[in-house]
């Protein structure tokens, strides 16, 4: 019987090639696993998969009665709605510690760094597993991916040579070249529905017993988002009442001006300005230098809803 290996709800590249590369990794370690998505691969994690000849995980939603390995998230917030009734082997992450609690010991990797594919290298490593070309490139392009070409805060040393390991492997000699190419990907927005822009990489967060929505559309240049920002903010609008949420926040990341516009639709926008100390104006906020949700949004937000 297979392990599956999965991560977050509308699953980013991180996620999925996290997930590929552990399932790998422990069925060379005599535990067979399957790799898996919660939900539809997002043209950025396609174009990676593609670009190094990797199939796509399947998409699986109810893991009831299943073993699991978990990556890139903790959170019961953003895992399957019977998660609980799964047996969790291990965790490996680079977030906060999460929710999810467990009957049983298991194997746990939470390291502070940018990217979940950092840690599963020094996996490959510590239990001397070699790593296949293949594997190695979109891992390194997770890590790219997630530490928006090194410019995130979330970026440390420990990313950034595990990513020059990682393009020797795969044979990658311009890791900014191969990263604005995945970027213009991810910039890609002309005929998508407003939703899917706004679910491509979104998560929910328990705060304070207030469910908080959090979304993030990175791009190379923010006027890319002028034609379809109307829509966003109307849909977020819509997504935060189907959901009952407290609030539903958008960060429009700009990664050559390294900022982010935020888009509000909430209770109490007041959370905003306790959060940033920038006062929100028509449902907007300009945030100079905010690039990371984990590391400059989540706990900021967490914060002013604890207060």
């Amino acid at each position: 019987m297979s392990v599956f290996v999965f991560g977050h709800k509308s699953p980013d590249s991180d996620t999925v090639c996290s997930a590929i590369a552990l399932a790998d990794l422990k069925t060379k370690l005599g535990v067979p696993c399957t790799p898996a998505a919660l939900g539809e691969l997002n043209p950025e994690t396609k174009f990676i998969l593609e670009k190094f000849g990797v199939p796509a995980p399947a998409v699986k939603t109810s893991y009831a009665g299943e073993k699991v390995f978990l990556v890139d998230t903790s959170d019961l917030a953003q895992l399957p709605d019977d998660i609980k009734q799964a047996e969790i082997l291990g965790i490996v992450d680079h977030h906060k510690l999460g929710d999810v609690t467990t009957p049983n010991p298991l194997e746990c990797w939470i390291w502070p760094v940018g990217c979940t594919a950092t840690v599963i290298k020094s996996m490959y490593d510590f239990y001397g597993v070699e790593i296949p070309k293949s594997i190695a490139g979109i891992m390194l392009c997770a890590i790219l991916s997630d530490t928006v070409i090194f410019k995130s805060a979330t970026c440390t040393d420990k990313d950034k040579k595990a990513a020059e390991e990682l393009a020797k492997i795969a044979g990658e000699s311009d890791l900014n070249a191969l990263g604005m190419a995945m970027f213009k990907v991810k910039s890609a927005v002309e005929g998508t529905p407003a939703r899917e822009l706004v679910m491509r990489d979104y998560k929910d967060f328990n705060m304070s017993g207030k469910m908080v929505g959090i979304g993030q559309l990175e791009v190379v240049d923010l006027s890319i988002l002028d034609a379809v920002k109307a829509d966003l903010e109307a849909d977020i609008k819509k997504l935060k009442e189907e959901k009952g949420n407290h609030s539903v926040f958008l960060l429009l990341t700009d990664i050559m001006k390294e900022g982010s516009e935020m888009l509000i639709a909430s209770d109490d926008e007041s959370v905003v300005e306790k959060a940033f100390g920038v006062k929100p104006e028509n449902g907007r906020a300009w945030l100079p230098g905010v690039m990371s949700r984990k590391k400059q949004v989540v706990p900021n937000f967490e914060k002013a809803f604890g207060a």
